[in-house]
């Protein structure tokens, strides 16, 4: 049989839902007659006749969760009931990790995996970490070691975290977006089943859970770095600082304590002078990769803010972005990552360039996409969105009949002549205008002097830009969305090589070199199209490795904060 598994989320945790065949009342040996609650305490004394009263305990444990949604007591809800009650049933309701009161060896390395789940970017709790924890305590101490029912509430429950740790290592926890990429976004009853008998037999987690990861670099690294995080990681109260602020003495001092909060001084450096500070901002600066100028600014703030808990939120969502990702990466690929303001060119897992971009401004977000660049066009023409035209070129035309010809603009009618802008009646309109405004080619275009082209539903696109001195700035959502390419020049020459290497013999003949370079340097307009397509990613990941340290990024649209509060809400890493 395989029937499918869905996944659900309510309020940041993860059910897996059978087809309803699987759940329909009656199917199994559920009943829908109310069920009494299971008693508190079931003691055995004789240890051989402990297994066949927590199998009978087991199954009597199911039944009334069932009837109550999953929900077994106050502190215990079985989020993979449906899967749970399947698994059981083939068992025969036979405990799964313990025996004769005492946990079997894998059911032991079971638990110790859920402690250290963090090393995989999810969160203990979410496992039953608590209750087991304290179960297993009491069974260490010898009391409750001749209660089933704690040996049976403890099998259910690593079994519940189990199939979810398999779930959230393979898939992730995010909700499904329309560019995920992964073609398992949903797991079978036959492959929980299986990964479940394999941990259940004996085999250890170590052979069961790497192959369910994403093979990605850059996972693979962030997950690395992740030991040394949490080894370091202090998840203590933050004081956060006020910026800016006008009194300095006040934010000095601030930046002093959240320093001493971080453990990056001690005592002996709460009362340093202004010298002595800015030596102290500049080693942190140093440390955290920022600029280093000793000066108190929005960067540095930025990042004393950002606490260890925060961290470590942002590093779980970065995880389980890369989970969204296909199981292997084309050869060729260009991969734009918002939140760093950078563009790599990969080839075989090789970096052929990195550049600087400049993305769109929160009230102009640069989208999340994936497709490939398909056409290159030297001196383009840029015609404005409906959205800029909307928010910025109508409300500009209202107050001056002259904002176009300030901005170097031109205006067309339906049939692309040009009309004067003081000839219309911009009152009358609020959104929409039946007119194209455009900005003809040229070195002050703002598409710059070459424009890539891929297929996407947001009008944008990657390109040299008029306004070069932005890849000066740390901070660059500076644009309407579009990505403003730095090395707009290297990445081009690596195209057309490209291009002329894999349709070498195509007719008709790829365009060569010498005639890019041509029409740039004689300013004229041309479409070059690309038959090789270069596979593209744009992506919002706000944290990465960086020779075996982890940079966080500024979230600039929000996106980890909103998921955060979706799957993380109230969340605490400290136990």
């Amino acid at each position: 049989m395989n029937r499918l598994i869905k996944v659900i989320y309510r309020k940041g945790k993860c059910y897996i839902v059978a087809s309803a065949a699987m759940i329909f009342c009656g199917q199994f040996f559920i009943s829908c007659k109310e069920k009494t609650r299971p008693t508190e305490k079931v003691m055995v004394q004789a240890p051989e006749k402990m297994d066949a009263k927590v199998e009978e305990l087991i199954q009597s444990f199911l039944e009334y969760a069932d009837s109550k949604k999953g929900r077994l007591e106050d502190s215990i809800v079985l989020y993979q009931l449906p899967v749970l009650i399947n698994l059981y049933k083939q068992r025969s309701f036979m405990p799964q990790w313990s025996s004769s009161q005492k946990w079997l060896k894998h059911g032991d390395s079971l638990l110790h995996f859920i402690e250290n789940v963090r090393y995989y970017g999810l969160f203990p709790e979410d496992y039953h970490s608590h209750q087991l924890l304290a179960l297993k305590n009491k069974f260490a101490a010898d009391n409750d070691i001749k209660d089933a029912a704690s040996w049976a509430r403890a099998d259910l429950m690593l079994s519940d975290a189990l199939i979810s740790i398999i779930h959230d290592i393979k898939l992730g926890r995010l909700p499904t977006d329309s560019i995920t990429l992964r073609k398992d976004s949903v797991l079978t009853e036959e492959y929980i089943s299986s990964k479940f008998n394999a941990a259940a037999s004996g085999l250890s987690l170590d052979f069961i859970i790497p192959p369910l990861e994403p093979k990605h670099e850059g996972y693979r690294e962030l997950k690395t770095a992740v030991k040394d995080f949490l080894d370091h990681a202090d998840f203590g109260p933050v004081t956060p600082i006020s910026f800016p602020n006008k009194d300095r003495e006040e934010l000095r001092q601030a930046i002093i304590r959240r320093l001493f909060e971080i453990r990056f001084i001690d005592s002996t450096s709460l009362h340093v002078d202004s010298l002595q500070l800015a030596s102290i901002i500049k080693r942190f600066q140093k440390e955290r990769r920022l600029k280093v100028d000793g000066r108190i600014g929005a960067q540095t703030i930025r990042i004393l803010n950002l606490s260890d808990e925060e961290k470590f939120k942002r590093i779980a969502i970065t995880m389980d972005r890369y989970k969204m990702l296909p199981d292997s990466m084309p050869q060729k690929y260009i991969w734009v990552n918002i939140p760093s303001y950078t563009l790599r060119l990969m080839n075989n897992d090789t970096l052929v360039l990195k550049s600087k971009v400049v993305v769109g401004k929160p009230v102009t977000r640069t989208p999340v996409l994936t497709s490939a660049v398909s056409e290159m066009i030297t001196y383009p023409q840029w015609t404005i969105p409906s959205s800029i035209i909307e928010k910025e070129i109508l409300p500009g035309l209202k107050k001056d009949t002259g904002y176009l010809r300030k901005k170097g603009y031109s205006l067309l009618n339906g049939k692309n002549e040009e009309i004067r802008a003081d000839s219309i009646d911009w009152s009358k309109y609020k959104k929409a205008i039946p007119f194209k405004v455009i900005q003809g080619s040229g070195d002050d275009n703002a598409l710059g002097v070459l424009k890539f082209n891929f297929n996407n539903k947001y009008a944008v696109y990657l390109h040299d830009t008029n306004q070069r001195s932005f890849f000066n700035t740390d901070s660059r959502a500076l644009s309407h969305g579009c990505v403003r390419v730095q090395e707009w020049e290297k990445m081009a020459l690596y195209i057309i090589n490209n291009e002329n290497t894999v349709n070498a013999n195509a007719k008709p003949r790829p365009v060569p070199v010498d005639s890019l370079m041509h029409w740039l340097e004689i300013k004229e307009k041309h479409s070059i199209p690309i038959k090789a397509k270069v596979p593209l990613f744009i992506r919002y990941f706000t944290c990465e490795v960086n020779n075996g340290q982890i940079d966080f990024f500024e979230d600039i649209y929000d996106e980890d904060k909103k998921m955060a509060e979706l799957l993380f809400a109230n969340k605490k890493n400290a136990e």
